[in-house]
């Protein structure tokens, strides 16, 4: 899963403008899109601000276009996230925009805690874990910008799906992993500096 310089611009720069656009009630449009971003990928949109998370969305499985899943995703997490007061417009030029492009989840094998902290690398892995109606969701950046070890980065994962952090040593939990392209509008701003 690779992108070159100019489809990871396009996807940034399409995110912000959907939010943009919002504000004034206009739909913007997706024109002109890489083939790339036509495909179908899972993909989710971070906002942050002053470095705090500002509101978080995505799709987890490639459901839409990833061109369309952004456009989606970056009006969720500005304007419905529930854990998040919907985006001010004074607000758009202080947030920073992260674009996480999903692999396929793929069900974890195990008999053990043991064994499942084994398959998991933290930096690497996003997860997903199920256990009847409730689910919860970590992209694999969340547990290295919180500093949790493995067993930390399972219970908090328990407790995003509103189980008891050691739901985890249930047998009858499903755990997926996934892993993330992250394209970050300050990654690329220090890219395109260089180039200059």
């Amino acid at each position: 899963m690779a992108f070159s310089a100019e489809e990871r611009r396009f996807l940034l720069s399409l995110a912000r403008n959907v939010i943009k656009h919002y504000f004034s009630g206009i739909r913007y449009p997706i024109d002109k899109a890489p083939k790339n971003l036509l495909e179908k990928r899972g993909v989710f949109v971070t906002l942050t601000k002053n470095s705090q998370l500002r509101g978080c969305i995505g799709y987890p499985l490639p459901t839409e276009s990833l061109a369309q899943a952004v456009v989606d995703n970056a009006i969720n997490a500005a304007f419905h996230d529930p854990r998040f007061e919907p985006l001010k417009q004074f607000e758009l030029d202080k947030i920073e925009l992260e674009i996480t492009v999903l692999t396929i989840p793929k069900r974890l094998e195990f008999k053990t805690p043991e064994e499942l902290l084994k398959k998991i690398k933290l930096g690497r892995d996003g997860l997903i874990i199920t256990l009847g109606g409730y689910k919860g969701l970590f992209l694999p950046q969340v547990p290295i910008e919180q500093g949790w070890d493995k067993a930390k980065y399972v219970s908090h994962l328990c407790m995003k799906a509103g189980l008891h952090p050691n739901t985890w040593l249930n047998k009858k939990v499903v755990v997926e992993s996934f892993q993330g392209l992250i394209i970050r509008e300050h990654d690329e701003s220090k890219t395109a500096e260089k180039r200059k």
